[in-house]
C-alpha cells in the first residue's frame, strides 16, 4: 500500500578502493579509524565489560549479520540556506537535516564518516540497541575521530523504528550534524500511503556570530553575577518546591529579556519561558529561529498528497534547549509508535516532544492545505511545515491551529502494544540517579557529580534493572540512555528518552541484555556538556 515520498533514501556507497576509507575490521565487527585505529579508551576501572570485548561480541553475533548497506557520510562546514536565512555552520554534506538513512531491520549498517571538520568529532545513533564499540562515544566507547581522519561504524541493526544519529563530541549537535535514520520493518503491520520524516530543531548557529559554543560558554557563567533580584534564592538544589519556581526565578530575570552581549554575538540567554507542561522553567537559550527540516516558517517545507492518503509521520526532536507542542491542523493524529517502539494506538490533537524523543503518528488527509506548527514550549515561537493536498493558499508564518490547545498526548499517557511491553518482575538491582545542579552556578551533574569517562553504575547481564530519576532541580530533563529502551510504569511505552519533570520521581525498569559502557544524560546538549551525564556499566 505504502509508496515512499522520501527526500533521500539510502545513501551512496563507500568510495572506491583507494579512497584511504579503510572497511570495518572483519573479526570483531568493529570499526577503524584511518589516523590511529579502533579502541576502547575506557579501560579503568577494573571488573567492567569493555567496548570492544567478548560479551559485546557474543551480543552481537546474536542479532545476525544481514545484508550490509554501505553509506559514505562526510562532516564538513557548509552554508545552508534556512528559508530566508544563509548561515555558515557544519553539516553532514551541504543540506539541513543530513541525508536520510534508511535500512531494513535485520541489515548490517556500514557508514563511513569522513571528518572534515575542524575538531575531532564522533556519531551516536540514538535510540539504537547496538555493539558497544560503535556506540559513538568519545573516550568512552572510541577514541574521537580526528580533524581529517575518518571511521568506519559497522553493527547489525535489529529492531525497526524512528530514530537519528548526531555527534557525542562537545555541544556540535546544536549545529547542523544530524539526520534521520529510519530501520524499516521487512513485516510491517501499519498500512499507510505515504510517508512523512519530520525533523523539529532549534536553530542559533551562524546568526548574527552566534555558535553553540559561546552560548554555552555565556550559560557557564551563570546567573550568578547578574542583578536577577529576588528570583536567585529559589535557583538552588531545590527539592518538590521546585514545581513553582517558574514565576518567581526565570521569570524575575525578564528585563528585556537578555544579559549583557558577549563579542561572539549577542546574549542568547533566555529569561522567564515558562511551561506548565514542563513544570516551570522552558528552557534557557533564546534560539532566533526554529525549524522543520531545517526550514523557517517564512519558507516552510510543503509535504504534498491526496486527500484521503493515510499519511505516517515520523516526528524527530532534534533540538537543544527545546520542547515542541506539535499539532496538524484540521486533524487528528493517531499516535503508533514511540522512540521506535509500538504503542497502543490512541488518538491526540497534540504531542510533546522534549529533546531526543520520537513519535510516529498516521493522520488522514483532508482536502485543502494545513499547517504542520511546532510550538517551542514556553518559548512563544513556532516552527512550520505545511501538508498540501488540494488548493488554497499556504498557512502564515505566525499560524495557529486550534489543535495545539486540543487534546495533548505525553509518553505517560500511552500503554506499550502487546508484544513489546516489558514482562512483569521484581527488579534486580535498583540504581538511584539524583539530577542535581541550578542556572544560577549552570553546575549541572547526576547524584552531585559532573561527568568523567570512568564513572560506573554498575549492573550484571540477565538482571531486571531499576532506573530510578529524581529531579531534585527546578528544570525539566529529558533523560536518555544508550543501547537499551526502558518501560514506562504500568504498562507503560518503551522508551529510551524520558522527561523527568522538577521535582519529580520517575521509575523506570529494562533488561539488562546489551554488555557494555552505556551513557546515560540529560539530552538538553548544555545540560550533558557542563556534566549532567554518567555511565551505566556491565560487570564482567
Amino acid at each position: 500500500m505504502r509508496t515512499h515520498t522520501r527526500r533521500a533514501v539510502l545513501g551512496a556507497g563507500i568510495a572506491a578502493a583507494g579512497s584511504g576509507l579503510l572497511a570495518a575490521c572483519s573479526g570483531s565487527g568493529s570499526g577503524t579509524d584511518s589516523t590511529k585505529g579502533a579502541g576502547n579508551p575506557a579501560e579503568a576501572p577494573e571488573g567492567y565489560v569493555s567496548p570492544d570485548g567478548p560479551e559485546v561480541a557474543a551480543a552481537e553475533a546474536k542479532r545476525g549479520s544481514g545484508p550490509v548497506r554501505k553509506v559514505a557520510l562526510t562532516a564538513t562546514a557548509a552554508r545552508l540556506d534556512l528559508g530566508g536565512r544563509t548561515v555558515g555552520s557544519w553539516a553532514y554534506g551541504d543540506g539541513l537535516p543530513g541525508k536520510e538513512v534508511r535500512v531494513t531491520a535485520g541489515d548490517t549498517l556500514e557508514l563511513t564518516l569522513a571528518n572534515h571538520l575542524p575538531e575531532a568529532t564522533s556519531l551516536h545513533w540514538h535510540g539504537l540497541a547496538l555493539r558497544n564499540d560503535m556506540d559513538g562515544v568519545p573516550d568512552l566507547t572510541q577514541r574521537p575521530v580526528k580533524a581529517g581522519g575518518s571511521f568506519t561504524y559497522r553493527f547489525a541493526v535489529s529492531h525497526p523504528g524512528t530514530y537519528w544519529f548526531h555527534p557525542h563530541s562537545g555541544v556540535q549537535q546544536d549545529r547542523g550534524l544530524y539526520a534521520p535514520l529510519i530501520v524499516e520493518d521487512p513485516k510491517e503491520p501499519l498500512a499507510y500511503d505515504k510517508e512523512w520524516v519530520v525533523v523539529l530543531d532549534d536553530w542559533v548557529d551562524g546568526v548574527d556570530g552566534s555558535t553553540p559554543d559561546a552560548v554555552l560558554a555565556e550559560l557557564r557563567k551563570g546567573m550568578g553575577g547578574m542583578d536577577h533580584g529576588s528570583g536567585s534564592g529559589g535557583m538552588g538544589h531545590g527539592g518538590s518546591g521546585g514545581m513553582n519556581h517558574g514565576g518567581t526565578n526565570h521569570g524575575a530575570h525578564s528585563m528585556g529579556g537578555h544579559a549583557t552581549p558577549s563579542p561572539a554575538g549577542p546574549s542568547r540567554m533566555l529569561m522567564g519561558a515558562t511551561s506548565k507542561l514542563l513544570g516551570g522553567d522552558a528552557g534557557d537559550v533564546d534560539y532566533p529561529y526554529h525549524l522543520v527540516n531545517g526550514r523557517t516558517p517564512q519558507d516552510p517545507q510543503t509535504f504534498r498528497a491526496r486527500p484521503g492518503d493515510r499519511v505516517r509521520i515520523r516526528f524527530v526532536n532534534a533540538g537543544g534547549d527545546t520542547a515542541y507542542r506539535v499539532a496538524l491542523g484540521g486533524h487528528t493524529m493517531t499516535v503508533t509508535h514511540t522512540d521506535g517502539y509500538p504503542v497502543t494506538h490512541a488518538p491526540t490533537d497534540a504531542l510533546l516532544l522534549g529533546m531526543g524523543e520520537r513519535y510516529d503518528v498516521v493522520v488522514t488527509a483532508k482536502d485543502g492545505v494545513f499547517p504542520l506548527t511546532a510550538l517551542a514550549e514556553g518559548k512563544k515561537r513556532t516552527a512550520l511545515a505545511v501538508l498540501r493536498t488540494g488548493g488554497g493558499a499556504a498557512p502564515e508564518a505566525s499560524v495557529r491551529p486550534k489543535e495545539l490547545d486540543g487534546r495533548l498526548l505525553t509518553a505517560d499517557r500511552l500503554k506499550a502494544d502487546g508484544p513489546v511491553r516489558l514482562a512483569s518482575r521484581t527488579p534486580d538491582r535498583t540504581v538511584r540517579f539524583d539530577l542535581t545542579g541550578s542556572m544560577e552556578k549552570y553546575d549541572w551533574a547526576v547524584n552531585g557529580k559532573k561527568y568523567t569517562p570512568d564513572q560506573r553504575h554498575p549492573v550484571r547481564a540477565g538482571e531486571r534493572v531499576r532506573l530510578s530519576f529524581r529531579n531534585n532541580t527546578t528544570m525539566w530533563h529529558p533523560m536518555h540512555l544508550h543501547g537499551h529502551t526502558f518501560a514506562l510504569p504500568d504498562g507503560g511505552p518503551r522508551k529510551d528518552t524520558a522527561i523527568v519533570l522538577p521535582g519529580r520521581r520517575l521509575d523506570v525498569d529494562l533488561d539488562a541484555d546489551n554488555p557494555g559502557l552505556w551513557m546515560l544524560h540529560c539530552h538538553n546538549v548544555y545540560h550533558a556538556e557542563s556534566g549532567m551525564m554518567t555511565v551505566l556499566g556491565y560487570r564482567k
